[in-house]
């Protein structure tokens, strides 16, 4: 396994001016020996360029890829020791699954009964096992993917693992069953993992550190709990999170606070001018009339999802989600309720980025 480090930033056009010219913006980042990651983000944020800068299957337009120190910059996906598992299976159709498996290490001259050991504990992590000698032809895609994804796991000595989407065409009923599986590899094998993904649930399951990305840019890099409650920019608290999280203008004045039309007291020391509260619909609750903190919402849908009841209301400046637990006393369609947006989880923003308080 290796630490890696990247100092770089990489353009597909020449002589990049602008953040627009770039793929990845300027970016500093630290990938720890044996940590599990996932690089998380819409499509055509950058998070594949990246990913193929790691592997060395594209060179940086700028800057420095090292691992554990040494730079690797010019080197190929071979003399970085990468193994990569792409969004479609990457296999042999005419071996077995135990061929296939055993391929990576045959050809760097692992000895045969090595080979046997690592292909059987790989085979039984993804339950293969049973179909250690069946062409892979005949399988499923399921199982093919499997197989692609133990490839990428059976070599030891890799510097690291990267995955490109990997479970894009597993059946879903499956999903949580690999992601909990390669979960539990990680743990065993210790071994340095990096993952891309748009599923948000993909990311927060599968990685202790989660890179959120949006348009060439690290936003932010950090725990599933950071994500969600402590954003750091107001794109992470859209885009974490089901529904993502509510945000309001305000604007604060000498210690006052006006959100929602309302002037209420700045719950702590916020800087003057244009501000954006932002809280989640886990968090925000029905409040009574005029209660501190709350505004004042018309009632424009009102959704049962099982396990809560989702309110859509319509506050001056936007429109506000909350998740009303089971037993709630609901209000009728058209209704005003007072929505409390002011409370100690809520985070305040400028330009855009989390104000530390």
């Amino acid at each position: 396994m290796a630490r890696i480090d990247l100092d770089l930033a990489h353009a597909y056009r020449p002589d990049p001016v602008q953040d627009s010219d770039y793929a990845l913006l300027p970016l500093q980042m630290s990938f720890v020996d044996g940590g599990a990651y996932a690089l998380l983000g819409p499509s055509g944020c950058g998070k594949t360029s990246f990913l193929n800068i790691i592997s060395g299957m594209l060179t940086p337009s700028q800057g420095t890829v090292k691992f554990d120190g040494r730079d690797v910059t010019a080197q190929t996906p071979q003399q970085r020791n990468i193994a990569q598992v792409f969004q479609f299976p990457v296999i042999y159709d005419t071996m077995t699954v135990a061929q296939n498996l055993a391929f990576p290490l045959r050809n760097r001259g692992v000895p045969a009964a090595r080979i046997r050991e690592r292909v059987a504990r790989i085979a039984d992590m993804l339950e293969l096992k049973d179909q250690l000698h069946q062409r892979a032809a005949g399988l499923s895609a399921d199982a093919k993917q499997k197989i692609s994804l133990g490839r990428g796991l059976v070599r030891e000595d890799v510097s690291a693992v990267l995955f490109d989407e990997p479970l894009t065409v597993i059946d879903p009923h499956l999903k949580w069953q690999l992601r909990r599986k390669l979960k539990e590899i990680h743990r065993e094998l210790k071994l340095t993992l990096i993952y891309v993904t748009h599923d948000q649930v993909e990311a927060l399951t599968f990685a202790d550190e989660v890179v959120v990305m949006s348009r060439g840019r690290a936003v932010q890099v950090g725990s599933a709990e950071a994500l969600f409650e402590r954003p750091a920019h107001t794109f992470v608290g859209h885009f974490i999170g089901s529904p993502g999280m509510n945000f309001l203008p305000a604007f604060n004045r000498q210690g006052q606070l006006h959100v929602g039309g309302l002037e209420m007291g700045a719950p702590t020391a916020l800087p003057e001018g244009e501000l954006k509260v932002g809280i989640r619909p886990e968090h925000l609750r029905l409040a009574p009339a005029h209660g501190p903190g709350a505004v004042p919402s018309a009632v424009l849908r009102l959704q049962d999802i099982g396990t809560c009841t989702l309110l859509t209301a319509q506050a001056e400046g936007g429109t506000l989600k909350a998740r009303l637990a089971p037993g709630t006393p609901l209000p009728a369609l058209g209704d005003t309720v007072w929505l409390k947006v002011l409370d100690l989880r809520t985070c305040f923003y400028r330009d855009e980025q989390l104000i530390a308080v």
